[in-house]
């Protein structure tokens, strides 16, 4: 069994992390390590796990598991690696912005499958995607392998509350969220540079713009994102490259028919959607911001790090009804 750690415990990342963990077959949960709840069952601040564990939030940390996953805000990761040393042999998943550029003084890996699996089989480190990025990366990868990204980008994305955790701000208060919709951080959202980055490591020629809207939904969880640039092909070029390109992919599927947030919430699926307009090529993807964007992601680097089937504890059902 993969004995397993989880640091942040009282976000909604942490909350699906152990949703997951507490069912999979080959993990043990050793500890949920939080400082404001520490002492309290789980089940206090996740309540749908009453009856599923019984575990207590931790205030101490077992450097010794065979994995941890740091559900810290941004930026709060990487200082808390450099207080807290863990066994050489502890695998790292951070959810968080503080390790996802590629620098020399790191080692850890871009935690997307469909970009990197295999980097990711022989791992230490994990740094696991953004939920914008995860969706705008699996919109545009397939195109830049093919070096078919030759014009500016644009991208128009609306995610669910969940999307800007559990801290309390005038954004995410029901009054506000409810009945309404707005955008933010317009061409500056913080996952653009590893985007950019993951195209350029399938088309190192790229020098166009991603044009990035984020829009904020009424909705608790998803993300609906449509992603348009040129496309001098037919649809059916275009259809085959995604197609291709995602033959291996465990929880990414392109499909032709129409899509929608009920399709994905609750699972760690993309769907993707191909179509052309005259000299354009649109892509829409929907995911479950909080799975395949974050914690069920995470869960899958996990699997491939420790040799496992991929889908291992990720066979999840969408909430249809």
């Amino acid at each position: 069994m993969i004995k397993a750690g989880i640091i942040g415990g009282a976000g909604y990342t942490a909350g699906e992390l152990t949703r997951i963990l507490v069912n999979h077959p080959q993990v043990a949960l050793d500890f949920i390590y939080s400082t404001s709840s520490a002492g309290k069952p789980v089940y206090a601040i996740h309540q749908d796990l009453v009856g599923e564990t019984e575990i207590t939030f931790s205030s101490k940390v077992n450097t010794n598991v065979d994995v941890v996953f740091l559900c810290l805000g941004h930026g709060n990761s990487k200082k808390f690696l450099e207080e807290t040393e863990f066994s050489k042999s502890t695998k790292i998943i951070d959810l968080s912005t503080d390790f996802r550029k590629t620098e020399p003084s790191h080692s850890f890996i871009y935690g997307l499958p469909e970009l990197n699996r295999r980097k990711i089989e022989s791992a230490e480190f994990i740094a696991n995607p953004g939920c914008f990025a995860t969706a705008i990366n699996l919109a545009l990868l397939p195109l830049a392998y093919a070096g078919l990204l030759k014009e500016d980008v644009h991208v128009n994305a609306v995610t669910g509350a969940t999307g800007a955790g559990t801290s309390f701000s005038g954004f995410t208060h029901f009054a506000w969220r409810d009945n309404n919709f707005s955008s933010y951080k317009a061409f500056e959202h913080q996952h653009l540079s590893e985007i950019g980055q993951s195209v350029l490591q399938l088309q190192e020629n790229f020098d166009h713009k991603i044009n990035f809207i984020p829009n904020r939904g009424n909705f608790s969880r998803g993300i609906h994102c449509t992603t348009y640039t040129s496309f001098e092909g037919e649809l059916e070029d275009a259809v085959g490259i995604y197609k291709m390109f995602y033959a291996n992919a465990a929880f990414t599927h392109v499909v032709e028919e129409e899509l929608h947030l009920k399709q994905v919430v609750n699972t760690n699926k993309c769907l993707v959607r191909v179509q052309k307009f005259d000299d354009k090529i649109l892509i829409t993807t929907v995911l479950d911001n909080l799975l395949k964007g974050a914690s069920g992601q995470a869960v899958q680097n996990m699997n491939l790090m420790f040799g496992l089937e991929e889908s291992t504890g990720l066979k999840l059902k969408a909430n249809y009804f």
